[in-house]
Formats: C-alpha cells, structure tokens, sequence
C-alpha cells in the first residue's frame, strides 16, 4: 500500500535527518529508490518546498506525497515526516532540566555541527548538478548559472529579500528560459 510505504519512508526521513536542507538527500534517496519521482521532480519540488511558508522538510513531505499518491499521500507523507519531531520535542521537554547544564550534550552537539554542514554541502554539489548541468552532464546550463549569480548579488551585496529574490530568479527563468 502505497499510503503505508509513504509514511515509513517519511518516517524514516524524519528521525534520520536534522531538519531543512539536510533532509533533501534522504528525501531525493526514498523517490528515487522507489521510483516515485526523477531526479529532477524531486529538484523541482525542493524548489517549490524552498519557495512555499513553513518547514522545507515538511513541505517536501506534502509535495511529494501529493506528486506520488494524491491528497491522502500529501496526509501520510506529512504525518510520517512530523512524527519523529514531535516525539523528540515531548520527550525532551520532559527532560529539559536534565539535559540543560549537561556537558555530554554539549559535547554531542559539537559532533553533530560538523555532520550537518558536510550535508548542506552535499546537497548543494547534488542540486547543483541537477540544476546547472544538462542531460547527462554535456553541457552547464549558462541561463542558470546567470540566475543564480544575480540571485546571489542581491542577497548578499543589495541585502535583498528572499521573496524579492525568488520573484527576479522566477522572471529571469522566464525570459532566458525561451533562449
């Protein structure tokens, strides 16, 4: 059952993964190894995750879920990828006090930080690949190396906003995409 396959998979995104962009590769895994999405629909579903309110995660959950098995899949998706967080969340609230002045938690955390960012990296050369290179990497694409480029340019030097980024990156795709 497909509705079942969706929450597992999820499920095991959710309590494998930090959150954010450290769960596209563990996401871009389950749709590929199940067939259930390209490599490229998971690319454009992060993209669409990444433009839409809420957690990326989550988002790529209802996404996906949607793409793969409708409305009730967007459901089991959704719930398969929140319920690891919310029984972290309860759990380590009851032991707050407890963890709060403890220094195996710190010093766990200071293992964790570096983990997380070798997986933003990661997914930065994957996403990169998918969105830069053409098919079967023969030829860099120059339209989005341009778009990426300005959209960089305006955050970082003109401190634009992301939505107002996200809208030139979107009009810029249209205007060079029909080159």
């Amino acid at each position: 059952m497909i509705y079942l396959e969706l929450f597992i998979s999820f499920l095991m995104i959710g309590f494998t993964s930090f959150g954010g962009m450290s769960m596209i590769p563990l996401i871009n895994d389950q749709m590929l190894s199940h067939g259930w999405m390209t490599a490229q629909e998971v690319a454009d579903i992060v993209a669409i995750a990444e433009m839409t309110p809420g957690p990326l995660g989550l988002n790529c959950a209802t996404f996906a879920g949607t793409r793969t098995a409708g409305v009730p899949g967007a459901l089991f998706a959704s719930l398969g990828v929140i319920f690891p967080s919310l029984t972290v969340t309860m759990l380590a609230a009851m032991f707050l006090r407890k963890f709060k002045e403890s220094r195996l938690m710190e010093e766990a955390l200071f293992g964790i930080r570096p983990v997380c960012i070798g997986m933003i990296f990661a997914v930065i050369i994957q996403q990169s690949m998918v969105n830069y290179a053409g098919p079967l990497l023969g030829f860099v694409s120059w339209q989005a190396v341009v778009i990426g480029l300005a959209a960089l340019v305006m955050l970082l030097r003109f401190k634009w906003s992301v939505p107002k980024t996200i809208l030139l990156a979107a009009g810029l795709g249209l205007a060079l995409g029909s080159i």
